[in-house]
């Protein structure tokens, strides 16, 4: 389980696609008890509406993020 206060480990929807190395996107997390819009960036372009996994945090409000498949069985 992962704190309440931290994105890491928790999943989002793009709200903006991230750009690769081009430049971040937005995402929408449910944390703190509401829902939070953080900067995204990924390795690769992600299109808006994309389901993602935060994997790791830049700072107060920059997240690194990869796709994540919702209906994967083994989540």
């Amino acid at each position: 389980m992962h704190s309440d206060l931290s994105p890491a480990g928790r999943t989002g929807v793009l709200l903006i696609g991230t750009r690769g190395q081009r430049g971040p996107g937005e995402v929408l997390i449910r944390i703190r008890g509401g829902l939070e819009t953080f900067l995204a960036w990924s390795d690769t372009e992600l299109p808006k509406g994309t389901t993602v996994l935060v994997v790791e945090t830049r700072g107060r409000r920059t997240v690194d993020v990869v796709a994540w498949d919702a209906s994967d069985p083994s989540e």
